[in-house]
């Protein structure tokens, strides 16, 4: 008989067992164990990301002068040892000059930008209107950065490629202008973002201020509920990287242009403090979430931080070896979208102008600071490389430095897909295999038959009779450890359909 009593009788007493469904709730609990590991991990990460932008930052300040002194004097000096070379110049030289010659040329355009007027400028506006322009500037600067960096691989390319003509050294002229233009366009940007940050932490009711903090969990909106794999992911913990590394740097030109601007009164510093703090907590905070939701909805677990980590390891010690391909800042450029030159040019500007440098002490203390600078990049890139080597040695990476450069000539193709160049060492079938990733683009004949990695892609592309060969191959792809598929990946790469 059914009666109000029995119904709430077997509500007050019903049971269930949570050990029938075992696995779906052991899953929960991993889930939750690996939201708590995300702060951990992401701040390891990105604490050894920011050295490494930290440690590319202060190469221009500390040893690229240097640098471009040796390489002066090379050049001078030249006529009294004899021409027993063919190159005047090495090619790391070149590049190096090239850099040199850029800094002093947009340092100088800098001082025609009148950072007053700007200020200003900027202060007279509304807040939305302040609020729009701030999201305008960071579109654009990573657009400028994402372009930046290809123009100056152009121009270091251009200048110190091999060239059998006299006359093909004229092409270095348009892509050098073309240089210069960018880096003085993007230090202006840069120093517009700087502005407007300035403008939000002296604005009286911090409505500004508070906006710009709000936009950064708008961030969370847009990134947590897309669909993300482990190389979409690797961009944004690289771009997370440079962005609240190019933060602190903004925020240090603020606290400057503010402490000039009160005669530098060390009172006034305690006044911008906790809005500095404010600003660093919000980032911080924003990034764990939205790493903590992206990897709990996308089945990411927080190891995948550490081979993260390895990947920009490898980088700075592959950089340190004899034969290494590219200067170590421009690979943090690559890989994070980081490039040091605009942002050294408005941070070198800002100094200048605040601080005014008269007398013999002063000058001595402009000598020792750049002694500090010096032991401080020395010491933290003695750090980076130790830590790095550690990194690479526990995600067992250290055997693909040892890698051959790949050849200049691709191999010839045969009948049968998995048919490769013959190995004229024992190791060399192995080194093929295991360094896919590495291979040139010219390559692509061998490269073709290991890209095939779903059914769909089998059917349409090869016939019945090699399905078995492909199939096999297929299965040593997958045993690939996702690890060395990121060595390819940086910051400007567009992901594809075809990720492991």
């Amino acid at each position: 008989e059914l009666s109000l009593l029995r119904f709430l009788s077997a509500e007050l007493t019903r049971g269930y067992f949570l050990e029938h469904n075992e696995a779906k709730y052991t899953e929960r609990r991993e889930r939750v164990y690996t939201c708590m590991r995300i702060p951990r991990e992401l701040e390891k990460l990105m604490v050894f990301g920011i050295f490494l932008c930290l440690d590319a930052f202060l190469y221009v300040f500390t040893l690229l002068p240097l640098r471009v002194f040796l390489a002066l004097f090379r050049l001078f000096t030249l006529p009294c040892y004899g021409l027993r070379d063919r190159r005047l110049l090495q090619p790391a030289q070149v590049c190096d000059i090239l850099k040199g010659v850029i800094l002093v040329i947009c340092y100088f355009m800098m001082h025609y930008v009148d950072y007053s007027m700007m200020y200003h400028l900027i202060r007279g506006q509304s807040v939305i209107k302040l609020y729009i322009i701030y999201n305008m500037l960071e579109v654009a600067d990573r657009l400028f950065s994402s372009f930046g960096q290809d123009i100056l691989d152009a121009l270091y390319w251009t200048a110190t490629e091999p060239k059998e003509r006299k006359r093909a050294h004229i092409g270095v002229i348009p892509h050098f202008l073309m240089a210069v233009l960018y880096v003085f366009l993007h230090a202006i940007l840069i120093m517009v973002q700087a502005t407007t940050l300035n403008v939000a932490f002296n604005s009286h009711n911090k409505s500004l201020l508070t906006i710009m903090m709000s936009n950064n969990f708008v961030e969370i909106k847009g990134s947590v509920f897309k669909k993300f794999e482990k190389n979409n992911l690797f961009q944004m913990s690289n771009s997370d990287i440079k962005e609240r590394f190019t933060n602190y740097v903004l925020l240090l030109i603020v606290c400057l242009r503010n402490m000039e601007q009160f005669s530098w009164n060390p009172d006034h510093l305690w006044v911008l403090f906790p809005d500095v703090c404010m600003v660093i907590a919000s980032e911080i905070a924003v990034d764990i979430v939205k790493h903590a939701f992206i990897t709990k909805f996308n089945d990411i677990t927080a190891d995948v931080y550490s081979e993260y980590r390895a990947s920009l390891a490898f980088d700075l010690v592959s950089s340190r070896q004899k034969n290494a391909y590219t200067d170590y800042s421009d690979s943090v450029a690559r890989r994070m979208g980081f490039i040091p030159l605009p942002l050294a040019v408005l941070l070198i500007r800002v100094v200048t102008s605040s601080i005014k440098v008269q007398g013999i002490l002063s000058y001595a203390c402009v000598i020792l600071f750049y002694f500090g600078l010096i032991s401080l990049k020395v010491l933290n890139s003695i750090v980076l490389l130790g830590k790095s080597c550690q990194y690479v040695k526990e995600a067992k990476m250290e055997e693909k430095l040892f890698d051959p450069p790949p050849s200049s000539t691709p191999c010839k193709p045969s009948s049968k897909p998995q048919s490769k160049c013959k190995p004229s060492q024992g190791r060399r079938e192995e080194t093929l295999s295991a360094s896919v990733t590495n291979q040139p683009s010219h390559q692509k004949e061998n490269v073709i038959p290991l890209l095939v990695t779903s059914n769909s892609d089998q059917f349409l592309t090869t016939p019945d009779g090699e399905e078995k060969d492909i199939t096999q191959e297929n299965s040593e792809l997958k045993h690939r450890s996702s690890k060395k598929d990121l060595l390819d990946i940086d910051r400007f790469t567009i992901c594809g359909n075809r990720i492991d």
